[in-house]
């Protein structure tokens, strides 16, 4: 039964490997919890009192409200496939609530310190700062998520049409602009790295000419910008970050940076705009005939 609703998440739904073994880990975490409270294998005759006690169990082991919604939400999911294909009737989590969780402000790193990483690194003249320095610029000059540029490949980025072809969230390809000013940079670690590599279809790779993975992308934001920034998260989400709020406090309208991020609605681009509120202040305080800026001028 796990296994077709993983094969639905996958052939239908097109999420993605790391995506589905999370759903498979929650949905084997409240099978297990089943046996042993309950002495139940079955995932049919669930009732709500029973998922309410593993609930309460997760609270007791002291896992975040924020974890606790994600594994509710992936059983709701499967009740709803077992709707879907008449395995029940009634979901046992049809009025379920989400536990209450704290909203994490994400603060984006400024302009000032992406430039010095940017050029504190072109300092540097080697492989590995060449392609470091590539990764920070097209993160920030994209704002595409850290899978998509490890699977960017070299034939889908286009110098003539000044794009790259991106493959985002539930195999949606998109074309992202590429700015001219990262142009040079991209020429030169193309030629240091077909001296590396003449195998590797993907344009990042490491010194032995194998693709990069999620781990180094995340050690290499992090490491530099630990040494410009006092920010708690140095990740690069935060990069992603940076170039949506940049962008809205430049006067950006929201469905354009909505689609440069590849996200599938509004409402995911509009957690960015909190972040633009200082620039729409600035404006407001500066432009309103009441504003005491406006009476001062």
């Amino acid at each position: 039964m796990i296994e077709s609703f993983l094969d639905y998440l996958s052939l239908e739904k097109k999420y993605s490997v790391h995506t589905i073994t999370a759903y498979k880990n929650d949905l084997i975490s409240f099978r297990d919890f089943l046996s042993s409270e309950f002495n139940q294998e079955s995932l049919v005759d669930v009732h709500y009192n029973q998922i309410r006690s593993w609930i309460v169990s997760l609270v007791d082991a002291k896992i975040s409200n924020r974890t606790i919604n994600r594994k509710v939400s992936s059983l709701k999911s499967f009740y709803k496939f077992l709707q879907k294909t008449e395995q029940i009737i009634i979901n046992p989590l049809s009025k379920h609530k989400a536990l209450k969780v704290s909203k994490k402000v994400q603060v984006p790193f400024t302009s000032k310190e992406i430039n010095l990483v940017i050029n504190s690194i072109s300092e540097e003249s080697n492989f590995i700062a060449l392609r470091n320095k590539l990764i920070v610029e097209i993160f920030y000059s994209t704002g595409i998520r850290r899978t998509e540029l490890i699977n960017i490949k070299e034939t889908e980025i286009s110098l003539y049409n000044g794009t790259i072809k991106v493959l985002g969230k539930r195999n949606k390809e998109r074309f992202v602009p590429l700015l001219e000013s990262i142009v040079p940079t991209l020429k030169e670690y193309i030629s240091l790295r077909k001296k590396i590599s003449k195998n590797s279809d993907f344009l990042f790779i490491t010194e032995k000419g194998n693709k990069i993975y999620e781990t180094l992308v995340y050690r290499i934001i992090n490491s530099y910008f630990s040494k410009v920034s006092s920010k708690v998260k140095k990740s690069p989400h935060i990069l992603r970050h940076s170039f949506a709020t940049h962008l809205l406090n430049e006067g950006a309208d929201l469905n354009s940076v909505k689609e440069l991020l590849g996200h599938s609605s509004l409402a995911s681009t509009q957690v960015y705009t909190h972040n633009s509120l200082d620039a729409i202040k600035k404006v407001y305080n500066q432009a309103h005939p009441r504003s005491s800026k406006k009476n001062n001028l």
